[in-house]
This record gives C-alpha cells, sequence and structure tokens, in this order.
C-alpha cells in the first residue's frame, strides 16, 4: 500500500512539473503570439544640426508573429521649441537576438513637417532589460534619415517602456 501511494504522490508531481514546463507564463520573454505595447521619449541627440530644445513622445503597439520577430507600429508626437510640432506614424520591425534581450530594429515614418510630409527610413539598436516577467526598460540608439532635407535626420539616444502581454 505503501509502495502504491509513493507511485500515485511521484506520479502526479511529475505530471505538474510536465504541465508547468509548457504553462504559457513559461514562454521565451520574445516568443510567438505576444503582444507589445510601449512609450518612448527622446531628445538626448546625441548630434544634431537642430540646436533647438525638443523632445519627442512616442506610443508604439506591435505583435510578436513568430519567435523574436515583432512587428511594430508607432505614432508619435516631436516638440521642437520655436517651431511647430511634428506629427509622425510608423511602421517596422524587432529582431531580438538569441532571447538576451538585445534588438535590432528597422522601420520608415511618414512625418507632417510643416503642411508637408517627409518619408523618413530608420534603424535601431537597443536592449530591452526586464523589471519583472513583462515590463521592461529599453533603452536605444537610433538613427532617422529624412529623404527631405538631411538636415532634418536625427540620431540619438531613446528612452522607453515596453509590456509584453500574453494573448491567451
Amino acid at each position: 500500500m505503501k509502495k502504491l501511494f509513493l507511485t500515485l504522490i511521484l506520479g502526479l508531481m511529475a505530471a505538474t512539473a510536465v504541465n508547468a514546463q509548457y504553462s504559457t507564463y513559461d514562454t521565451p520573454p520574445f516568443g510567438q503570439g505576444k503582444i507589445y505595447v510601449g512609450a518612448s521619449m527622446s531628445g538626448f541627440d546625441i548630434g544634431s544640426a537642430n540646436k533647438n530644445f525638443h523632445v519627442d513622445l512616442a506610443a508604439k503597439g506591435g505583435y510578436i508573429v513568430m519567435d523574436n520577430i515583432l512587428a511594430l507600429g508607432e505614432l508619435s508626437y516631436n516638440y521642437v521649441e520655436h517651431n511647430d510640432g511634428v506629427i509622425s506614424l510608423g511602421a517596422g520591425a524587432r529582431y531580438y537576438i538569441e532571447q538576451n534581450g538585445i534588438f535590432l530594429g528597422a522601420g520608415v515614418r511618414l512625418a507632417n513637417m510643416t503642411n508637408d510630409l517627409d518619408f523618413q527610413p530608420n534603424v535601431s539598436v537597443g536592449y530591452a532589460f526586464f523589471l519583472n516577467r513583462t515590463v521592461t526598460v529599453e533603452p536605444e540608439l537610433y538613427f532617422n534619415l529624412s529623404t527631405k532635407d538631411f538636415d532634418y535626420s536625427s540620431y540619438g539616444l531613446r528612452i522607453g517602456v515596453g509590456i509584453y502581454l500574453f494573448n491567451e
């Protein structure tokens, strides 16, 4: 009887352990099917032709379409001192390198600059530092290339916060 009871308990523990291995919450940090919501702020330009104070605020959303690949959309507002603000809409993708948090990004923006549209391809490299299972702090180096006038191009440091939600 003791052997049967011990066998049942060990079987129950093994079944629980196997089930825990495949739990939704144990998916990789950048696993397929997660939803991304984030916000970022920049204005820490390393170098720029524009010497006025400015701050760029962005809201981002995305979906991890396959492991380590995030499809991303962005809406941003860039305030520049003594000028009109610039509203832009963008799309892009991120590739997370081997679940370690480092990512490479590329995308395009369509910016409304003083009643004229500017197409801006951009690239970035950053790191997603997890504070807990879902919330990250994301420092990122970026380069935005203006196709209208190179003086509107920018590069610098962007700080963001991201939330990776489980899609259950």
